[in-house]
């Protein structure tokens, strides 16, 4: 089985939010973690995620840019999928949090693994326009899940049952992508 890594947000993924849920409902799931969820270290956390091995990646909010920094990456190779959902807007996240975050500029190089970027119409952390140029950018399907704010406690999000349902959407993505590549080269037409 083909572990899970979730990959939290700025301050972690505090206790009812939907990837504590995920650790505990979805077997082989585990947490990449940062030493000080306040004041993430991307070098470190980064350097965390490339050590993890093979795994589908199920990221919120500053983890998705972890998942986006994989780009160009050789332990990009091991990543069969990823699920980003309400990717955060560097800019208004350090507007919104000063002091808190020093990673840079936001990624943008296309993913080379299969990827979905689900947000909402009224995130605080991204508008919808930048959220459909980013996943433009990252290579990645775009899904508007309309009204779920940041989707996390705070807009109603605990136990996330369709984020399941989307996570499965995202392997059987991933595994057809395989099938396609490893052809014969005398029955790829």
């Amino acid at each position: 089985m083909i572990d899970v890594l979730i990959l939290p947000g700025l301050f972690g993924s505090g206790e009812g939010h939907w990837q504590q849920h995920w650790l505990q409902d979805q077997p082989g799931s585990r947490c990449v973690a940062q030493d000080d969820w306040d004041h993430p270290n991307l070098d470190n956390w980064l350097l965390r995620l490339e050590e993890a091995g093979e795994a589908y990646l199920v990221a919120h909010s500053l983890g998705c840019l972890l998942a986006a920094r994989l780009a160009g990456r050789s332990a990009a190779r091991r990543v069969k999928g990823a699920l980003l959902v309400a990717p955060c807007d560097l800019p208004v996240t350090e507007n919104l949090h000063p002091g808190h975050i020093s990673f840079g500029a936001m990624p943008t190089a296309p993913l080379p693994f299969p990827s979905i970027v689900v947000g909402s119409m009224n995130d605080a952390y991204m508008t919808v326009d930048r959220l459909t140029l980013f996943g433009r950018l990252w290579n990645a399907e775009t899904r508007n899940i309309g009204l779920a704010g940041h989707i996390n406690i705070a807009s109603g999000f605990g136990r996330w049952r369709n984020g399941y349902r989307m996570l499965d959407a995202l392997k059987t993505q991933a595994r057809g992508r395989r099938q396609s590549f490893s052809m014969p080269p005398a029955f790829a037409m």
